[in-house]
């Protein structure tokens, strides 16, 4: 190929920006005919996103800035520490003065030995009368009876024992790894019986309370005594709960601990224990919805188990949304016996069909239909039992620590605690300061029942 001249490649450079400036304004045209253009890059559409970085930017330069940082806080310091270079680390000169750069804060646990303390008690004879006064020691000065363990003392070994579930073989190695004090097993339990005859008044103000309530949850669970099977009872409410040991599971037990003046509703699972109960009964959904559910995985290819399940899952929550509506007593007692005259019709066409799977279920709607949908006449009642199933479950996971307990006093004490531990989680105390108060006021000379 020949070599052009300049004044050729001169030309040539001329002709393509002629080209270009043409083929701009076309673009520019058809642009504008589409209606495209805008955002950061002026040739991305209109309908076309911006990356995530773009978008992301975008936010941080829309974004207000905070009055004040949200960075953690720090906490009142119980002592300072200043740290200084005392010597040159280049020439050895020695170095002092300086000025604040910057803190450091930490917490850490203070390696403190337990505090033993000797009450000396001094006689003192009166110039006047002649009587020899000596003082009498209380809870006041940290002597709680003939005990030599302090207040503080006993309430951090019980609520070790009930709130962190702890054996009592753990409770002796961790006082003496964390204090350098050494109790033996003997009298960590009997330190136990002790705060639990301490909470005697306390457990009985529970069991009043709840026996006067508008409802009750109720509840039972294995337990063992001394090896022999037995029944651990609970009651409970929102914010009270009480426990009981038995060796019996039949519902005379139950009765016993209503008693006659109980006349709320009484939440339940569908164990045939609760049915002495001549007041109002509500049985518990969770439970026959997890039946129901059982059910539908048994035959998933059975179209008419799944309808029929589906069905009674409809009106149930159907009876949850009209509960929580604010309905007068009438309409309330109304829409309670049309649920229940559904709820019927449901599961009448299986009643007598024994070749079908769901007629367990419809048989349980028939023996309980009017124990289903209390919840809807009675305004507060939960429609479930799990107030009780979470009440019962830390007993259930200490049973199977400990495998129940060895004596009948053992049984005593581990439901009295248990039952004011209970109660003071579900109202928010402080375990540890609210059974130190509950062991000093049981010395007081009036005791005062805990509320």
């Amino acid at each position: 190929m020949d070599e052009l001249t300049r004044e050729e490649l001169i030309s040539i450079i001329l002709e393509l920006r002629e080209r270009v400036a043409v083929l701009e304004n076309e673009n520019a045209e058809l642009r504008a005919k589409l209606g495209i253009g805008g955002g950061s890059n002026p040739s991305t559409p209109e309908w076309v996103k911006a990356n995530r970085a773009e978008r992301r930017a975008a936010e941080r330069a829309e974004r207000k800035k905070r009055k004040q940082s949200f960075a953690r806080k720090c906490d009142i310091a119980t002592r300072e520490v200043r740290h200084a270079v005392e010597n040159c680390p280049d020439c050895g000169r020695k170095l002092s003065g300086g000025w604040v750069v910057s803190k450091r804060q930490t917490i850490e646990i203070p390696q403190t030995p337990i505090e033993i303390t000797d009450h000396v008690l001094i006689a003192r004879t009166c110039g006047v009368c002649g009587k020899v006064h000596i003082p009498k020691l209380g809870a006041a000065d940290g002597v709680i009876g003939k005990c030599r363990v302090g207040p503080r003392l006993m309430s951090l070994i019980a609520t070790l024992a009930i709130a962190k579930r702890m054996p009592l073989r753990s409770i002796q190695k961790f006082l003496q790894g964390l204090y350098g004090v050494h109790i033996s097993l003997g009298e960590i339990m009997e330190i136990l019986h002790k705060v639990a005859a301490f909470a005697g008044q306390t457990v009985q103000w529970i069991l009043r309370s709840i026996r006067g309530s508008p409802h009750a949850h109720g509840d039972e669970t294995g337990w063992r005594e001394d090896g022999i099977n037995g029944y651990l009872w609970s009651l409970s409410t929102p914010e009270l709960r009480y426990f009981h040991f038995d060796r019996s599971r039949a519902g005379a037990v139950a009765q016993k601990l209503l008693g006659l003046c109980f006349g709320g509703v009484l939440v339940c699972d569908f164990y045939g224990g609760y049915n002495f109960y001549d007041g109002p009964i509500q049985r518990c959904w969770v439970h026959f919805l997890r039946d129901l559910k059982k059910l539908a995985e048994a035959h998933l290819d059975d179209e008419n188990v799944r309808e029929w399940v589906e069905s009674v899952r409809s009106l149930y929550k159907v009876a949850k949304k009209i509960a929580r509506r604010g309905f007068i007593e009438p309409v309330r007692v109304k829409f309670r016996q049309q649920l229940e005259a559904k709820l019927m019709s449901v599961a009448q066409p299986y009643l007598k069909d024994k070749s079908a799977p769901q007629r367990v279920l419809a048989e349980r709607i028939e023996r309980h239909l009017g124990e289903l949908f209390t919840f809807v006449e009675y305004p507060g009642c939960p429609s479930g039992n799990n107030a009780a199933e979470r009440a019962i479950r830390p007993a259930v996971i200490a049973r199977k620590v400990s495998g129940g307990t060895r004596s009948e006093n053992g049984s005593r004490t581990r439901t009295t605690l248990m039952s004011v531990f209970g109660t003071w989680t579900l109202q928010g105390k402080d375990l540890l300061r609210a059974c130190i108060d509950l062991i000093v006021e049981s010395q007081m000379p009036t005791a005062i029942t805990a509320q």
